[in-house]
């Protein structure tokens, strides 16, 4: 049997809770660990109930998607504890919150208005250690963080082999790894190794993060 995968939603709007809760529920291999209605509430359930996958709206009251995306890594990191994989969620393409999310830690972003196949396939990507972005959003969104490139490589990124960077370099471009293997001729175990000893040496979580690096740092292309 797969692997079940905890999924918690944390909406403002009771009609997409209900409607997502229904869409989870429709899974064999996802499992709905529960709903919040704001932020602070989201980082109550994200602490109870563990999930493996948070849907995380970026504009709710008393407390915003992006803070309680923040506090929720926080306190997991704090605790020793797995994080849960955090894909925000927003009604517009163009969000700085988006970004800010990702900037922090969140391992993906989709519009809400998102077919229901594709959100079920992002959860699945998240949790699997890939990370998400909504199609057509990775320029902007990285726009909205308000930095542009240096030309000086990092220590860090310099410490890496040169098959580690080429590694990088595919995966912040957005390649699989099943993509990656197939192009570099190496099994996926090796590359998934490469990719975690990258992920370590530049202390990223995900790939989101290392898109973000590879920007902020122009040591992509």
């Amino acid at each position: 049997m797969p692997e079940t995968i905890s999924v918690a939603l944390v909406d403002d709007q009771s009609l997409f809770r209900a409607g997502i809760r229904m869409l989870i529920d429709s899974q064999p291999d996802l499992e709905f660990a529960g709903e919040a209605e704001n932020g602070h509430d989201g980082v109550v359930l994200a602490r109870s109930a563990r999930p493996d996958v948070m849907l995380m709206d970026v504009r709710m009251p008393q407390l915003d998607g992006i803070e309680a995306t923040e506090r929720i890594l926080s306190e997991a990191d704090a605790a020793g504890r797995d994080a849960p994989r955090i894909i925000v969620l927003t009604t517009f393409e163009l969000d700085e919150g988006a970004a800010r999310a990702l900037r922090i830690g969140a391992s993906g972003f989709l519009l809400k208005d998102s077919q229901p196949e594709f959100l079920l396939a992002a959860i699945r990507s998240v949790h699997s250690g890939s990370a998400v972005i909504a199609p057509g959003a990775t320029k902007t969104l990285l726009a909205q963080l308000g930095q542009a490139p240096v030309s000086r490589e990092p220590t860090e990124f310099a410490a890496l082999t040169d098959r580690e960077k080429q590694i990088f370099r595919l995966a912040a471009s957005g390649l699989s790894n099943s993509e990656i293997a197939g192009r570099e001729f190496l099994s996926e175990a090796t590359v998934k190794t490469h990719v975690s000893r990258v992920l370590s040496k530049l202390g990223a979580r995900d790939r989101v993060q290392l898109v973000i690096y590879a920007y902020e740092h122009g040591v992509i292309g």
